[in-house]
């Protein structure tokens, strides 16, 4: 019906729309699994009704029902099972869609905040995170206003999501850092997230201020976005040094291959070699051979990688085997026995502790030792493959699951 009604002109399509969008928003019925794909295909099909045809004959008629389309989102998605987020995911795009289509249809910015207000109180699915930054230009500084005030009105606060967004779209540097106190403003996370608005509104020196009034206690992992705040501020105020050194201590703690490349890049010609082995000699010594492993397949030094894991052949416990798979893939080419040795204690893990939903992938693993093997002629003082397997048979001959899945 759709379809004829577009062929017919955007004013039947828009009538369609308006009836079926109105018939969703009145069901009831509970939308599992199985009814998944043809929700997904209905609501698809009037956004691009809406976004298409209809937008380019009739922008304004095409904005009402966008604005109707993301209306009926907190129905739909209560009454829909959307564990992988393709429901919710429709209205994200639409949301997104907005501010184009507000100003083609050159919708009052004052009437646009009013609606815009409305859905975003009543976003309890976080469909509408993104809506604000897509409203910015359709809305302009009076519009994000009179917005700020509508959602203040249905009771937004200060250092809320919502608000926030409003001072970061409003260029406000003040208005986004008075929503938070002393104290929140000790927290690295904070911090950081603050100095990003006030360095975008060239206020650099005091986003370090802010930087540096967090706790001082010593950066952990966990510790990136404040770190990278400070970075962008120290290159802001042109301390290219110390930025370069805040680099290198946070590489050779952390291990991180983004921050590594940057401090490589800003070297003068001919240095970053030196710097780049230097690097990986700091990798093979750190404290987590984990971090290393992982660092050194990113980096793409097999050979020290392969090395690493030879030197500590028993140390591996399969438990990291997210990284024990990747690594032992790009290892398998040109070291099986670096391979061998890290797909190995995923196999006896498994076994060990009776993960059953793990024997399929292991099973994998093991028959990737059979044919690393074939290329194999000196073991280097470990088990061969046939010992192995021997060995496995003998300690969980009773895994009948994971050994039905081994034989040929």
């Amino acid at each position: 019906r759709l379809a004829l009604a577009a062929a017919e002109g955007a004013g039947g399509a828009a009538q369609e729309v308006r009836k079926r969008l109105a018939a969703i928003d009145r069901a009831r019925t509970w939308v599992g699994s199985a009814r998944r794909p043809a929700l997904l295909s209905d609501l698809e099909a009037q956004l691009q009704a809406i976004t298409g045809p209809i937008a380019a004959d009739d922008p304004r008629g095409a904005c009402e029902l966008l604005l109707r389309f993301l209306e009926i989102s907190a129905g739909v998605l209560a009454r829909c099972s959307d564990g992988t987020g393709v429901v919710v995911g429709v209205f994200e795009r639409a949301a997104e869609q907005l501010g184009a289509l507000a100003l083609a249809a050159r919708l009052a910015p004052e009437t646009l905040a009013e609606q815009a207000a409305e859905l975003l109180l009543e976003d309890s699915h976080g469909a509408f995170d993104a809506l604000v930054p897509a409203l910015k230009e359709a809305l302009g500084d009076a519009g994000l206003q009179r917005l700020e005030q509508g959602c203040r009105e249905r009771g937004a606060v200060g250092g809320s999501r919502l608000l926030l967004q409003i001072a970061e779209a409003r260029g406000d540097g003040e208005g986004y850092l008075g929503q938070f106190s002393a104290a929140d403003l000790r927290r690295r996370s904070v911090a950081a997230d603050v100095a990003r608005v006030l360095l975008a509104n060239g206020r650099p020196a005091q986003a370090l201020e802010i930087l540096d009034g967090a706790t001082a206690e010593a950066p952990g992992r966990l510790d990136g976005a404040w770190l990278d705040s400070r970075l962008a501020v120290l290159e802001a105020l042109d301390r290219h040094g110390e930025a370069q050194e805040m680099r290198w201590q946070w590489f050779c703690r952390t291990l991180s291959i983004p921050h590594l490349r940057d401090h490589l890049r800003r070297l003068e010609a001919f240095e970053d070699g030196e710097a780049e082995q230097r690097a990986l000699g700091v990798a093979e010594q750190h404290p987590s051979r984990l971090l290393a492993l992982e660092f050194l397949v990113g980096w793409g030094a097999l050979a020290r990688a392969a090395r690493l894991v030879l030197a500590h052949a028993t140390a591996w416990d399969g438990e990291a085997y997210a990284l024990h798979s990747a690594a032992a893939e790009r290892l398998s080419a040109d070291h099986p026995l670096a391979a061998t040795l890290l797909l190995r204690p995923m196999v006896w893990g498994a076994l060990e502790t009776g993960r059953s939903q793990r024997y399929r992938h292991v099973a994998e693993h093991l028959r990737s030792c059979d044919l690393l093997a074939d290329r194999l002629d000196d073991w280097q003082g470990h088990p061969d493959h046939a010992a192995f397997v021997s060995r496995l048979q003998e300690r969980f001959g009773g895994r009948w699951g994971f050994w039905r899945l081994v034989e040929p």
